[in-house]
């Protein structure tokens, strides 16, 4: 059923807390102490909910050891899954958690800016929209220049699942998701890895829900820099797109 909030309690323009940022990680001991304090610093927070994807290199006993567990202004819940089981099951299990009227998901690999909260909410605090979309791929926002064929495949499965949806999205592949939070609790999701992504655009539109998006800038990271995303994922996402697009799942 395709949501229509009337709630203007809050302003874009006057930042209070309402948002619950779920972060899934998996090994990322370089970066995630500064993935926390970003999110902490930015007023549109209201809870971080860290999820630890069974980690391997110490980034459990870093974030087990950034704050004790539940307080804080504002408050971090850290969650920890027994093994690796992929990160949309800890996106999935993060959701589940949230408590405050927005939910985002938040990499932990400092790709995505916190700072850019507010052009994400602005839609939804609007009550014009239920789900925002970041691209990389729209406005001016700066981009570190990387991997050429990274792009293309990333255009190339938005394409393919635009065809499917019948949406204009731009950036399906994007991190960078905000939700009205019980639009996105209502959603039955099933894929433990890569597949989120094409996973939830297809039943979004097939709920007929609101879908903006707004441009994002991008400070991607390079293979030995953790990137973890490589060519067998982006053909799991093209299944994805087709199996969901047609509705089975």
């Amino acid at each position: 059923m395709e949501g229509h909030s009337t709630d203007r309690r809050f302003s874009a323009h006057e930042p209070v807390p309402c948002l619950s940022v779920v972060i899934p990680c998996y090994n990322e001991l370089a970066t995630i102490k500064a993935a926390v304090e970003g999110v902490l610093a930015t007023p549109w927070t209201a809870e971080v909910i860290v999820v630890d994807d069974g980690s391997t290199d110490g980034t459990r006993e870093i974030i087990d050891g950034l704050v004790p567990q539940g307080v804080g202004d504002p408050p971090v819940r850290l969650l920890f899954q027994p093994y690796n089981k992929g990160k949309g099951a800890a996106v999935r299990r993060g959701i589940a958690e949230a408590q405050a009227p927005y939910v985002i998901v938040q990499d932990a690999d400092l790709e995505y800016d916190p700072a850019e909260y507010g052009k994400l909410l602005g839609p939804l605090l609007e009550g014009r929209a239920d789900a925002v979309y970041g691209s990389r791929f729209a406005g001016m926002g700066p981009h570190r220049v990387l991997y050429y064929w990274h792009s293309v495949g990333n255009r190339l499965l938005t394409t393919v699942s635009n065809m499917f949806t019948d949406l204009n999205l731009t950036d399906m592949e994007t991190c960078y998701k905000a939700f009205r939070r019980e639009v996105i609790q209502s959603i039955d999701l099933r894929e433990d890895r890569f597949g989120f992504e094409p996973e939830i655009t297809a039943k979004l539109a097939r709920g007929h829900f609101r879908i903006y998006e707004v441009g994002i800038s991008y400070w991607g990271r390079t293979y030995e820099e953790g990137k973890k995303i490589g060519w067998k994922d982006g053909l799991w996402a093209l299944a994805c797109i087709v199996r969901y697009g047609l509705g089975r799942g």
